[in-house]
């Protein structure tokens, strides 16, 4: 009966164990998914940031002119 205990005390022991290290490895996994959110945050402002320039420049670009079919003869 003595031995009974003395596993259940070995085997809740390890479940402490156990907790604890699985605690440290989500604290470790909180702070890497914080910096994982905030990297992506600011790889979502420069996208942004670099698709409003390309905005800006393609309103620069005069649009293409497409020729009439009276043109292609023409041209032909």
């Amino acid at each position: 009966m003595i031995a009974d205990f003395q596993e259940l005390s070995d085997k809740i022991e390890q479940l402490a164990e156990l907790t604890q290290m699985l605690r440290r490895e989500n604290a470790q996994l909180r702070q890497a998914n914080a910096a994982l959110v905030t990297e992506n945050l600011g790889h979502q402002k420069r996208l942004a940031e670099a698709h409003a320039r390309v905005s800006a420049l393609l309103e620069h670009v005069p649009p293409l002119e497409t020729a009439t079919p009276e043109q292609e003869e023409v041209q032909s």
